[in-house]
């Protein structure tokens, strides 16, 4: 079964951080291109950042650069969002997907598959 499973959310207070991990299981995660997405209550989901399967391609939404990093592991088949000085927009579910489109920025949700089942970021003092 191809699938990614994300984990590293929780609760934090305003300008707290978080990692998130993305890993990639029944496949290859070095083969492809990972991006984040994230869905706040009653919101549409949005991407936030992509990086490409050698991590030469990196894209991240205005909202969050300069705050988030996204970097790949691909001996650990995983791929990571560090989140620093999070601010309480940034509560959302967050979700990681597979793609062969970094470099279409913002991205198309159709060019991603394989999405996880997410992991809740909350941040609220």
């Amino acid at each position: 079964q191809l699938q990614l499973v994300e984990s590293g959310g929780g609760s934090v207070q305003p300008g707290e951080s978080l990692r998130l991990s993305c890993t990639a299981s029944g496949f290859t995660l070095g083969s492809y291109d990972i991006g984040w997405f994230r869905q706040a209550p009653g919101k549409e989901r949005e991407g936030v950042s992509c990086i490409s399967s050698r991590g030469r391609i990196i894209n991240y939404a205005d909202s969050v650069k300069g705050r988030f990093t996204i970097s790949r592991d691909n001996a650990k088949n995983t791929v990571y969002l560090q989140m620093n000085s999070l601010k309480p927009e940034d509560t959302a579910v967050y979700y990681c997907a597979r793609t062969l489109w970094c470099s279409r920025w913002p991205p198309l949700e159709l060019d991603y598959s394989g999405w996880g089942q997410g992991t809740q970021v909350t941040v609220s003092s």
